[in-house]
C-alpha cells in the first residue's frame, strides 16, 4: 500500500493514499474491436495497464447486406467476454463501450447490443461520427499533446473516415465519411489484383467524399498531419520496413506523401497472396489495405499534405482521457467547459435566451446542492440537470404550444459530443418535465430510461421548475437562493437588489409539485 506523511505538533502519522482510478474502454469497429485498461497517473495523464486487440470484421456483412452476420456476432461477443475478464481483474472503476460505423448502418444491431450490454454488464453506446472524431481528437492530444499547432487528425477505420481538423490542442472542425477500409473493399474491389477501373471507381468515390471537407480546411494551413488507426500503422511500417511484430516502435514514425502514394501503387498491383508478405501490413490488413492507403494518398493529395505521421491512439485512448477528464465515478455536480460549449450551441442553433438559460443554470445548481440531504443524487445528476437549464427552452423554436415536447423530441435527435446516450436521454426528459404534468405511465421516453434516471428526472423535476419560475421575466433578478430545510417544509430565500415579487409569484406555483415529490411544503422569501 502507499503512504504519504502528514507533519504535526504530534510529530509525522502514516495515511494511506487514495488509490488513482481506474478505467476501461471499448471500441468496437467495424474490422476489429479494442480494449484498453488504465490508471491515472500526475498531471491529468494515464499509464496503460492493459491493451488488446482483435481482429473480428462485425462491418463486412453490414456493408453487403445491411445486417450483422450470425458467425460475426458470435465472434465479436466471444472477444467481448474475453476483454470483460481481463479488465475486471483490474478492479476498475467505470467502463464505457462504443460501437462505431458497423453498429450505426447495421438494422439488425439491437440482438447485438443487448448481447454485448449484457457481457460487458455495461450499456453499449452507438456513437455518432462526430462522437467518434472528438474520442479520436482527445486520444491523439492524451498521446501525443500538440499544444501549439494546427494539425490534421486522420483516422481510416473499417467502416468510416474521420479528417479533424485541432487548433492550439482543440477541435474546431471534423467530417465522418463512408470510407473505411473494409467498406471500401466490399464496395469496388473485387478482382485479385485489383482491376485499373476497380481502382478508378475507387479514387473518384473518394475524391467526391472528401471534397467538402478539403473545401472547408484548405490547403495552406495544416501545419502537420498525424494519422491513427490500424491503417496508417500497416501504411507507416511499410514505408519504413518496420516489421508488423514491431509496430509500436512506429509511433511518431513519419511517411512521406511519395511513400504512401508509392505504396498505393504497389499494393494495387500485387495479388492478395502477395500483399501479406509486404513488410509491416500483415496477413488480414493484406485484404483491406488497398482501400486503406487509397484514402491516406487522396486526402495528402488534394491537401497538399508533404508527409504524415503515425500515431498509436484512438478512440479507446481518448474514453479514457475523457472519463479521466470527467471524474466518472468521483463527478463533479457540473458540466465541464467542453459540455457547456456543446448545450449553449444547441441552445443557440435553436433561438434560445443564454442569459436566461445561464441564469436559470446557475439558479438549478443552488438548489440542486442546497436540496442534497432531500434528494442524495450523485454529483453526475447535476449535470444532467445544469444540461436540461441550457436546452429546456429550444421547444419552442418548433411551435410555442407543447414546446416541453418539442424540447423532447429535438434533444433525442441532437448530436451531443460529451454526454452518453444515457445521459442525453435524461437531459431530453427532464426538459420535457420543465412544465405541465409530471411522468406518467403513457410516456413512453421516460419508462425506456433505466429506474436509477427515471427516479432521478422525478426528484429534478421540481427543481428545474422552480429554477425556472425565478427567471421567468427573464431579467436575471435573482442573484442567489438559500435553502432552509425544515421537519416539514423547505424555505427558499432569495437574494437581489430588486424586487422579487413576481418572480416569487411565479415560484409559489411549483410548490404543489414540489409537495408531491418532497413532502414538504415550499416556502419562498425575498431577502435584500
Amino acid at each position: 500500500m502507499n503512504f504519504f506523511m502528514i507533519a504535526s505538533d504530534r510529530g509525522a502519522r502514516a495515511l494511506p493514499r487514495e488509490p488513482m482510478p481506474r478505467y476501461a474502454a471499448i471500441d468496437i469497429g467495424s474490422n476489429s474491436i479494442r480494449m484498453l485498461a488504465a490508471e491515472a497517473a500526475a498531471g491529468g495523464e494515464f499509464r496503460e495497464l492493459i491493451s488488446s486487440r482483435q481482429v473480428v470484421r462485425l462491418g463486412e456483412n453490414v456493408f453487403r447486406e445491411g445486417r450483422l452476420s450470425q458467425p460475426a456476432m458470435d465472434l465479436a461477443c466471444q472477444t467481448l467476454m474475453v476483454m470483460a475478464e481481463e479488465y475486471r481483474r483490474l478492479d476498475v472503476l467505470a467502463v464505457r463501450a462504443v460501437g462505431t460505423s458497423a453498429l450505426r448502418d447495421a438494422t439488425n444491431r439491437a440482438e447485438f447490443l443487448a448481447r454485448a450490454s449484457q457481457i460487458l454488464g455495461t450499456p453499449v453506446e452507438v456513437i455518432s461520427g462526430l462522437e467518434e472524431a472528438r474520442l479520436i481528437h482527445l486520444g491523439v492530444q492524451a498521446r501525443w499533446p500538440q499544444p501549439r499547432r494546427r494539425i490534421l487528425i486522420t483516422d481510416i477505420g473499417g467502416g468510416s473516415a474521420e479528417l479533424i481538423l485541432s487548433e492550439g490542442g482543440r477541435m474546431i472542425d471534423a467530417f465522418s465519411r463512408p470510407l473505411g477500409a473494409v467498406r471500401l473493399t466490399e464496395m469496388f474491389l473485387k478482382s485479385d489484383p485489383p482491376d485499373p477501373r476497380e481502382l478508378a471507381r475507387l479514387e473518384k468515390y473518394i475524391q467526391e467524399r472528401i471534397a467538402g471537407a478539403v473545401e472547408r480546411i484548405g490547403t495552406a494551413s495544416i501545419e502537420r498531419m498525424v494519422a491513427t488507426s490500424a491503417t496508417a500503422a500497416a501504411a507507416v511500417c511499410a514505408a519504413n520496413q518496420v516489421r508488423r511484430a514491431k509496430r509500436a516502435m512506429a509511433d511518431r514514425f513519419l511517411a512521406s506523401a511519395a511513400q504512401i502514394r508509392r505504396l498505393y501503387l504497389d499494393v494495387s498491383r500485387l495479388t492478395l497472396e502477395s500483399r501479406r508478405h509486404v513488410t509491416g501490413i500483415g496477413p488480414r490488413r493484406a485484404e483491406i489495405i488497398v482501400a486503406g492507403v487509397a484514402v491516406l494518398n487522396e486526402v495528402m493529395g488534394n491537401l497538399a499534405i508533404p508527409r504524415l505521421y503515425y500515431s498509436t491512439a484512438g478512440v479507446r485512448d481518448g474514453i479514457i482521457a475523457d472519463l479521466l477528464h470527467r471524474r466518472v465515478g468521483r463527478e463533479p455536480d457540473h458540466l465541464d467547459s467542453d459540455e457547456r460549449r456543446v448545450v449553449r450551441a444547441l441552445g443557440r442553433r435553436y433561438g434560445t435566451s443564454a442569459n436566461h438559460a445561464r441564469k436559470v443554470a446557475q439558479l438549478a445548481a443552488m438548489l440542486f446542492e442546497g436540496l442534497h440531504p432531500l434528494h442524495r443524487l450523485t454529483p453526475s445528476y447535476g449535470r444532467i440537470l445544469e444540461a436540461a437549464a441550457y436546452l429546456f427552452n429550444i421547444g419552442h423554436y418548433v411551435n410555442e404550444r407543447s414546446h416541453h415536447k418539442h424540447s423532447l423530441y429535438l434533444i433525442l435527435n441532437a448530436d451531443m459530443p460529451g454526454f452518453t446516450d444515457r445521459e442525453r436521454l435524461g437531459v431530453a426528459n427532464l426538459s420535457r418535465y420543465h412544465r405541465k404534468s409530471m411522468p406518467q405511465p403513457s410516456h413512453t421516453e421516460f419508462q425506456i430510461m433505466d429506474p436509477e434516471m427515471r427516479n432521478a428526472i422525478v426528484l429534478l423535476a421540481p427543481l428545474l421548475r422552480i429554477a425556472v419560475a425565478l427567471d421567468q421575466s427573464q431579467e436575471q433578478k435573482v442573484e442567489r437562493v438559500e435553502v432552509s430545510i425544515q421537519d416539514r417544509a423547505v424555505e427558499l430565500r432569495l437574494s437581489s437588489d430588486r424586487d422579487t415579487d413576481i418572480e416569487q409569484w411565479h415560484a409559489s406555483r411549483t410548490a404543489i409539485v414540489f409537495h408531491e415529490v418532497y413532502g414538504r411544503q415550499l416556502m419562498i422569501r425575498g431577502k435584500r
